[in-house]
């Protein structure tokens, strides 16, 4: 009995201790009290698979995003939510999150805040993946890095495929705003305001929202600043190889509606009922198949008034600071030389095939004249007419009519070599001749080590240092700057003149390929 007193004093201050660490991990959100975990090592609190929306199924298949409906007691969120309903399309794509299921509108939070007084920046991040792949679980989009360097990382799931952008008669019809498609897009903007309306109770200042992503990510975000849904909740905006300023490109409403009524043909289906009575398996298959379901952003007049390139030519987008850039080989030469050799001979072919009477002018800005010559200019005008034209004409409306500072940067490390990797046996050069699409992502969010495909080197860990810190700098003020970093000045009136070219030694540089883009931009206003 007398040992049993002495351990009284002991078990108070347990009971005390687990009681503070429980309401360290707490937090109370507008529709209830959720409870996170702790990350090992870094003591960053981490809230995994927290609702913004209510889940997208039955007769909200195809409807823009509902507000979460309230719960009662402790949900725990300590695991990932279920991926967006996809195919396995990409191989470097490596999941956290164990299930797909349409049921998939969760974000998950990163949180250095030990109290909601903080007002830390925030960052919300949209995976890439063309619209039809990826998931906020992936290894290369953790927040924790970022968290620890002061700012609460965010990333967020939305509607994928058929199941985000599909348009159709009926769907509008029944819309209480008169138009559809745009599904995913407004997925993104309700995670927004769901972080603006909630951060503060995870430290974040609700006015220090910056959004970022790749690719499809990185399209989201010039649509995001281009929509009056979401532009007045941001301060900030990070692109990485994307807009759709110009790659994207929305189409009407009418078109988009067509899409979907082709779909439904081809399904099978008579009818909306019909539709939202498939089983998501089923739609997935159906959409999948070449040819089937041709997906595109709309200008339905409510997430998108008019199309993206005029709202940024009218000024009419977030006038906030931009970061935004690109790698310095978005896909190899075959991009643009399909099957054929890289000789000077089949360049030429090619390029007079694809301009015609402008050919001479492409082969004087894209010069070919040895074998090294064709892989450099193939390289280059193929990542053009993919990504990086896109990303430019982004990046220089935003300078010339928001009046804030545009950061432009090229990413110029390429991966190591693969652990194991085989050499080149073929015969022929090598795809690529720099940093390839979405190569930049683990660098930039801090996260290296968790991609064990690559023989990281300690030139690799230099860069992913600078370019994370770049980013860490301008999410908190708005400009990338900061001790030990490269000085990198921004452009405020008209098309870069510098750039930051992120490599192992770092530094800027004059914008050398203005006049290819400067053609480019006359070839597609045409």
């Amino acid at each position: 009995m007398k040992n049993f007193f002495c351990l009284l004093p002991a078990l108070f201050f347990l009971n005390a201790a687990t009681a503070q660490n429980n309401n360290l991990l707490q937090v109370r959100t507008r529709n209830g009290l959720i409870q996170g975990t702790v990350e090992q090592g870094s003591g960053i609190r981490s809230f995994k698979g927290v609702p913004f929306a209510q889940p997208p199924v039955g007769k909200l298949r195809w409807r823009e995003p509902q507000p979460v409906e309230n719960w009662k007691g402790v949900r725990m969120a300590d695991h990932f939510g279920h991926m967006p309903m996809q195919k396995k399309i990409y191989s470097d794509m490596i999941f956290r999150a164990d299930t797909v299921s349409e049921d998939c509108l969760y974000l998950n939070v990163w949180t250095p805040a030990k109290s909601a007084k903080e007002k830390l920046p925030v960052l919300v991040y949209f995976f890439g993946g063309g619209f039809r792949a990826g998931d906020g679980s992936e290894f290369r989009y953790d927040g924790e890095s970022l968290a620890t360097k002061g700012i609460v990382t965010i990333t967020v799931n939305y509607r994928l495929g058929v199941f985000g952008f599909m348009a159709h008669p009926e769907l509008t019809a029944e819309s209480p705003y008169h138009a559809s498609g745009n599904y995913g897009l407004m997925d993104q903007s309700a995670a927004i305001r769901w972080v603006s309306e909630n951060i503060a109770a995870f430290g974040g200042d609700p006015k220090k929202i910056t959004i970022a992503g790749e690719s499809a990510g990185s399209m989201s975000v010039s649509a995001q600043m281009a929509s009056p849904m979401s532009k007045d909740l941001i301060a900030g905006a990070i692109g990485e190889s994307g807009a759709i300023t110009n790659n994207d490109k929305p189409v009407s409403l009418n078109e988009g509606e067509q899409f979907g009524v082709a779909f439904a043909e081809k399904a099978g289906a008579k009818s909306l009922a019909d539709l939202r009575a498939m089983p998501a398996a089923q739609l997935l298959d159906l959409s999948s198949k070449p040819g089937t379901f041709r997906q595109a952003t709309i200008v339905d007049g409510h997430f998108l008034v008019k199309p993206a390139l005029e709202t940024f030519e009218a000024g009419e987008q977030a006038h906030v600071p931009l970061l935004v850039g690109w790698n310095s080989a978005e896909v190899g030469y075959s991009s643009l030389m399909g099957r054929d050799t890289p000789t000077v001979e089949n360049y030429n072919r090619k390029i007079n095939a694809l301009y015609g009477d402008k050919a001479d002018e492409v082969l004087k800005l894209y010069p070919a004249t040895t074998q090294s010559e064709v892989i450099s200019s193939a390289t280059a005008l193929g990542s053009a007419r993919f990504i990086t034209y896109s990303t430019w004409k982004w990046a220089d409306l935003q300078s010339k009519t928001s009046g804030k500072p545009v950061f432009r940067y090229l990413f110029s490390t390429p991966r190591p070599p693969i652990i194991g990797g085989q050499p080149n046996t073929s015969g022929m050069p090598p795809q690529l001749v720099g940093a390839a699409h979405a190569s930049e992502i683990e660098f930039a969010l801090g996260n290296l080590p968790t991609n064990k495909t690559y023989a990281w080197t300690p030139d690799d860990y230099k860069v992913s240092a600078t370019m994370e810190n770049y980013f860490a700098n301008f999410i908190k003020t708005g400009d990338p700057n900061g001790p030990g970093l490269p000085k990198w000045t921004p452009n405020t009136k008209g098309s870069a003149v510098n750039i930051m070219n992120i490599d192992v030694d770092s530094r800027l540089e004059p914008d050398h390929d203005r006049d290819r883009f400067l053609f480019l931009d006359g070839w597609h206003s045409r």
